[in-house]
Order: C-alpha cells, then sequence, then structure tokens
C-alpha cells in the first residue's frame, strides 16, 4: 500500500510542480487522509491504533489548535477528538470519537460537528461519542491485539519507560488507566511511523506550504515599506501579522523574531519591544501557518533604508553563502554539500572582512580545546524541513534530494559585542584577541540572517519565498517606497475559501 500511494503521489506532485499557478492551493481530500492511514497501518500490520487528538483548552476563550500527527491522520480540526482504527487481516475499520452535540455549550465554544456530523462529512469512519472510547478501547483489547499510541507523550524514548519524571500530559494520564485495565496489552509508541509518512509531501501539502510561503513573503514585502527610525520593533511584528491574517494565513507559524540593533545578533530574541534607530539593522524572523503548514521566512534590513558599507558586507557574505547553498540542491545530489558549500563562503567572507585569521582558523577555548573561530559568528544550522510544524521532517535529511523536499536555507553572521568575551584572554589567544579588539567596533550589532523556503524540482529547485526582496539594492528599492496598507490579494483571500468551505 505504501508503494502505490508514494508511486501515485510522486505522479501528481510533478504535475502540481510543472503547472502549479501562483496562489494555487489544494484542500486535501478525504481520500487523502484515507490513503495515510492505511499507509500508517500497514507500516506496522494488524493491531489497534490509538490516536489522541489535542484536548481542549484549559478555558475556552484560550487559543487552541490540533496536535499535527492527529491532523495529518484525520483532518479533524475540532479539540477533544481521538481515533481508533482495529486492523485485522490487513483490513482497518476506523472510528472517530468526538464531544456530542451540546447547544448550550455551543454558545461558548460555537457549534461543533458532533456524531452526526462526523458521519456526514467523514464517509470512511464512523462517528462515535467521546465518552465511549474507554470502553470502546478496551473491548477491542481484550482479544490480545497490539495496542500502537500516537499522543502527547512526555516520556522520551516511547510511550513505557520507566523512571522519566517529565511532566506528564493528559495523554500519559489516559494510558496510565488503559495499562492498569489491560495490563496484558503491548503498548507501542507509534509516532515515529507518522512522522515517516510525513516526511514526503504530497502535492496538495506542496500546494499548501506553496501559499503560505507566498502570504509570509508579502508580509515581508509590506513591512519594507514602513520600517523607520524611530518605530517599535512590535509596529512591525504587528503589520506583519495582520498582513498575514488579511490574506488568509491561521496565525503565526512560530514566534516572530523583530530584533533590531542589539537585537539582531539574538537568535529567537521574541520580546519585540526596542525602538528601531538610524543605522541598525532589523533582523525580521517571520511567517505564517497557512491550511496547517508553516512557511520560515527572515529578512534582515537597513532601518534607516540603506545599508552602511559595513552592514552591505556582512549582507553580502550571508547571501553568498546561501546561494552558494543553493547551487547544490539539485536531485541526487547529497544533501550535506548545502551545508559544506554555505560554511566555505562564510569562512572566506569573514576572512576577507578581517574576523577570522583564515578560512580555517581556531581558538583556544576553555579546557585547551581547538574551536572554530567562524563559531563566534555563525553558530546554528544551515536549514531545516518545513510541513505541519516549522521544523518538520523531510526525507532528504542526512540522504540526497529528490523532487518534493521542501525546507529553508537560513545562513547568519552576528557579531555580538560581548564576542571578545568568548575568546579566553591567554597567551593561544593573543593575536586574535588583538585582531579581534581592533575589528568588531566596525560590525559589532550587526546581526544579518537570510531565510528563504524551497521545493526540490525535476530540474533543481524552486524558491517558493522569492517574492520578498532579498537583493541589498532591492531591499533599499522597497523602502525608499513608504506607502499605506497594500491591497489586499484577491487569489490569495479566494485560495483561502476553497480550503474552508
Amino acid at each position: 500500500m505504501i508503494v502505490v500511494l508514494r508511486r501515485a503521489a510522486t505522479a501528481v506532485l510533478v504535475a502540481v510542480l510543472a503547472a502549479a499557478p501562483k496562489a494555487a492551493t489544494a484542500q486535501i481530500a478525504e481520500s487523502e487522509y484515507a490513503a495515510r492511514r492505511a499507509a500508517f497501518t500497514a507500516s506496522l500490520g494488524d493491531g489497534v491504533y490509538l490516536i489522541l487528538g489535542a484536548p481542549d483548552p484549559r478555558q475556552d476563550y484560550e487559543p487552541w489548535w490540533q496536535a499535527p500527527n492527529f491532523r495529518y491522520l484525520t483532518g479533524f480540526l475540532e479539540p477533544g477528538a481521538s481515533l481508533i482504527i482495529v486492523r485485522k487481516d490487513g483490513k482497518d475499520a476506523g472510528m472517530l470519537f468526538v464531544p456530542p452535540r451540546d447547544p448550550a455549550q455551543e454558545v461558548w465554544t460555537g457549534e461543533r460537528l458532533g456524531v452526526e456530523g462526523v458521519r456526514r462529512s467523514r464517509p470512511t469512519l464512523e462517528g462515535r461519542a467521546v465518552g465511549t472510547l474507554r470502553t470502546v478501547l478496551d473491548s477491542v483489547l481484550k482479544a490480545g491485539a497490539a495496542l500502537y499510541v500516537v499522543a502527547d507523550l512526555s516520556r522520551g524514548g516511547g510511550a513505557d519507560v520507566p523512571g522519566n519524571r517529565a511532566p506528564r500530559t493528559p495523554d500519559d494520564q489516559f494510558l496510565d488507566g488503559v495499562k492498569e485495565r489491560n495490563r496484558e496489552t503491548k503498548l507501542t509508541d507509534a509516532s515515529r511511523n507518522v512522522m515517516q509518512l510525513r516526511a514526503k509531501k504530497s502535492a496538495a501539502e506542496l500546494a499548501l506550504l506553496k501559499t503560505a510561503a507566498q502570504i509570509s513573503a508579502k508580509a515581508h514585502e509590506e513591512v519594507l515599506h514602513a520600517i523607520a527610525p524611530g518605530m517599535n520593533e512590535f509596529e512591525i511584528q504587528a503589520l506583519a501579522e495582520y498582513t498575514f491574517r488579511r490574506n488568509g494565513g491561521d496565525r503565526p507559524g512560530y514566534g516572530s523574531i523583530v530584533g533590531s540593533g542589539p537585537n539582531s545578533t539574538t537568535l529567537h530574541y521574541n520580546r519585540d519591544d526596542r525602538f528601531m534607530r538610524s543605522g541598525e539593522v532589523l533582523n525580521m524572523d517571520m511567517a505564517t501557518y497557512y491550511g496547517g503548514y508553516s512557511a520560515d521566512i527572515t529578512r534582515t534590513v537597513p532601518v534607516s533604508g540603506k545599508f552602511s558599507a559595513e552592514q552591505r558586507a556582512i549582507y553580502q557574505v550571508v547571501l553568498d553563502a546561501q546561494m552558494a547553498a543553493e547551487r547544490q540542491v539539485k536531485p541526487g545530489n547529497a544533501s550535506r554539500a548545502m551545508n559544506d558549500s554555505a560554511t566555505a563562503a562564510l569562512r572566506a567572507g569573514l576572512t576577507r572582512l578581517g574576523l577570522l585569521e583564515s578560512a580555517d582558523a581556531t581558538y583556544e577555548a576553555a579546557g585547551g580545546r581547538r574551536v572554530s573561530q567562524l563559531s563566534l559568528f555563525y553558530m546554528h544550522g544551515l536549514g531545516h524541513p518545513i510541513g505541519l510544524e516549522v521544523h518538520d521532517i523531510d526525507t532528504y535529511a542526512g540522504g540526497s534530494f529528490s523532487p518534493g523536499n521542501v525546507f529553508s536555507i537560513e545562513p547568519g553572521v552576528y557579531v555580538r559585542a560581548n564576542t571578545l568575551d568568548l575568546v579566553p584572554d591567554v597567551a593561544a589567544n593573543k593575536a586574535y584577541r588583538e585582531k579581534l579588539a581592533a575589528m568588531l567596533p566596525k560590525y559589532v550589532n550587526i546581526g544579518v540572517r537570510i531565510e528563504d523556503n524551497y521545493i526540490v524540482t525535476a530540474g533543481g529547485f524552486e524558491r517558493i519565498s522569492a517574492d520578498a526582496p532579498r537583493e541589498p539594492d532591492a531591499i533599499e528599492r522597497a523602502m525608499a517606497q513608504r506607502r499605506g496598507p497594500a491591497a489586499r490579494d484577491s487569489a490569495m483571500v479566494e485560495a483561502y475559501r476553497r480550503i474552508r468551505p
């Protein structure tokens, strides 16, 4: 079944990558969810499968988002739901357990599908009241079947690892009761099997990711027309997130990072509350979550609208590194070649600027260890897969590229004010410390990260976030055109309506 599913997905994928119009968005069909469930159970064989969705929020006015693995297998977007699949002799019977309709409660929460609604909208699943979940689960386990669980488990390494004192989740507590009532049942954490399926994106998933990237790029372009000295970081955050929602985004894909001046050198800065000053750079890592899928885009721009010579020099080093990585993206190439090429470009560029002694130079760290000088300015990975989660899983990781891989490339250089403090004042570091002391004042508080999103195609790649200006001259031109909010993109709005009937 897995082989058939992958062949069919590949055929559709080739057509989508060749002909998908801009902003075209595919709603994931119920048939695709059914195929995912079949591939999941086929990967483990006969048994009982319990997949727990995200519970109701503590208060009904708090934000709520479906558990990614549950969403991947069902597409069901209401809290408090669970799925049982009984696989016997290679055939599946699925039951979706949901809270029953309660008109009085719906005054607070909004209308819910209820059991009858599930039966109408999910023809491949049997709708059941969630109050019967324990009884039904105990019943199907009586025959001695293995239990495979997909849930939010606190126990690292699996569902049955003793001795772990991590905070226990509601799913842990529910499973405690299951194990107590069914002591002969073997329980296995099957989340990894779902993640393996998620690593291969379907045509519909790629279309959603493309739209997420396009909306996110639109927000990055929009804020360029507003940035000016004296503004607060949160004003730019608010404008970007407004643009996400105005064009159909569900929410930010992660906590927006908007850091100016010294904050531009903090990788996951998220206070977003400093007033920006002329002569600084602004590092913006912001993207939307659309139809369940998250983009991830970063741009770094001059607050004043014009890069200084030093800012442009650092920016060009980072851009050269990103483009060096891009050149390695083609089917059959090893994914590690991206990192090798980007790192080589960063080493060469920072040596040219005088921040490194040589491309392979090291310094003596605590304990006499030799550490790369590059690590003082570049201390994170080159990128990651994107998907249902902003840091997702993909088949290229640790291997080679093939059409349909989707990921980010995000090199960076961060010249922090305390850089010299990180190099121990010992004889072996004397020359390098003197060099840094002379060079750091030119570049201090310049933090540059450039991040784009990519889909591998048969002939190379598509940079799906390309609508966000990336070249320094293009950024300066856009920033010179200050204006009010741009018109809403009607194609984006139409796509939003199609995936939310």
